[in-house]
């Protein structure tokens, strides 16, 4: 076994780090190993690993050992990161024959093994695109090494003209092996040193970020002013110079996206973010709920009935897409809210992604975030 592998730092962890042993996990391991070893044997025809299973049972972690070991030309990216790049490619390859073959050549040429943190399709842009995407790929020899809470035969079950995804599940299926981390252990919630990073305050009472601004920036200058977000200006309720405050009505009822949010998470440290509401509703039909405006593709997904939609959707996609952004940055976000958090969102189209949501603030309360 190489020192520097997958099954090495699993090993590792679980001996001098106090991990909990689990099986599903070392089902996966064993796979990310011989997906490992092949790369580095020089075989040409490789395949990639798709972990797949409920939150917390440590896919991301696994996978991120696997790319940390790699001594092969790799990119790992959470998902909606790399969409955004393959969407500005599409739009600066306007006009080429075959853009897409274009964009897998491109990949080819640059990295072995593309490892994904986050495989989930709910667009019906971004669900044609990858019908094709991921099969060009493969002919170009990447492999592919990605994480998902959802079996390749669900992704996008639900959405509009599903069967133009249906080749990327075939190509996943063909050229990855499929495992399941379906262990017992939710790893996020071992005990751990808690840090209070959600707070309970119904509408009307006084906010209690105040102060807790106040103890994070001592010594640092403070302002009330808007600041300039990506192409947008931003009202906040303070800034400070690692620290920023904004309300939920300006960071998730705005036309804001990933752009923004990946600025964010480069210029600060932690987000506090109040006056978030419970964002539950019946569902009701509306037009589709899109989170991240900044989309350079427009695409005609023809005839098809619209989702139930509730009228807080739109926000909490924008929620989903702010915390993931700063969970991958280990940006800490505090919250201060008018509902526990178990019950910010238990009703509507968006119930199964927020799941991960959920459990990812939860991991926030615990001092080690961040750190």
């Amino acid at each position: 076994m190489n020192v520097e592998s997958p099954l090495h730092a699993w090993k590792e962890a679980i001996e001098q780090r106090g991990f909990v042993q689990d099986p599903a996990q070392g089902r996966a391991v064993q796979a990310l190993q011989r997906c490992h070893e092949q790369l580095h044997q020089g075989h040409k025809a490789v395949d990639g690993v798709y972990l797949w299973g409920p939150v917390g049972r440590g896919k991301t972690w696994l996978m991120d050992q696997f790319y940390k070991t790699l001594r092969v030309p790799a990119r790992r990216q959470h998902f909606h990161h790399f969409m955004q790049w393959v969407h500005q490619r599409l739009f600066q390859l306007t006009g080429t024959s075959d853009p897409l073959k274009t964009v897998a050549k491109e990949l080819g040429k640059e990295v072995r093994v593309v490892c994904f943190d986050e495989l989930f399709v709910n667009d019906i842009g971004d669900a044609i695109i990858l019908g094709r995407l991921f099969k060009v790929m493969f002919d170009e020899g990447v492999v592919l090494v990605c994480t998902s809470n959802q079996p390749p035969e669900q992704l996008y079950s639900q959405g509009h003209n599903k069967e133009r995804f249906a080749p990327a599940i075939t190509a996943i299926v063909k050229h990855m092996q499929v495992v399941s981390v379906d262990g017992v252990e939710d790893h996020r919630l071992h005990p751990g040193i808690a840090q209070q990073r959600f707070w309970v305050t119904p509408p009307g009472q006084s906010s209690v970020f105040g102060g807790v601004f106040a103890q994070m920036t001592q010594g640092q200058l403070a302002s009330h002013e808007p600041i300039a977000v990506a192409h947008r200006s931003l009202s906040v309720a303070q800034a400070s110079e690692t620290v920023l405050w904004c309300t939920f009505h300006e960071l998730c009822e705005q036309p804001l996206g990933a752009i923004e949010f990946m600025d964010l998470c480069g210029r600060y440290q932690s987000i506090l973010l109040s006056d978030v509401p419970c964002m539950s509703a019946e569902q009701r039909e509306g037009k589709i709920a899109r989170g991240t405006e900044d989309g350079p593709v427009k695409v005609d997904a023809g005839d098809r009935e619209l989702p139930q939609l509730s009228r807080f959707d739109d926000s909490v996609r924008r929620f989903i897409a702010l915390i993931d952004e700063c969970y991958d940055r280990k940006v800490p976000v505090l919250i201060e809210a008018h509902v526990p958090l178990e019950q910010l969102y238990t009703q509507g189209y968006l119930e199964f992604p927020f799941r991960r949501t959920l459990s990812r603030l939860q991991e926030m309360q615990l001092q080690r975030f961040g750190g």
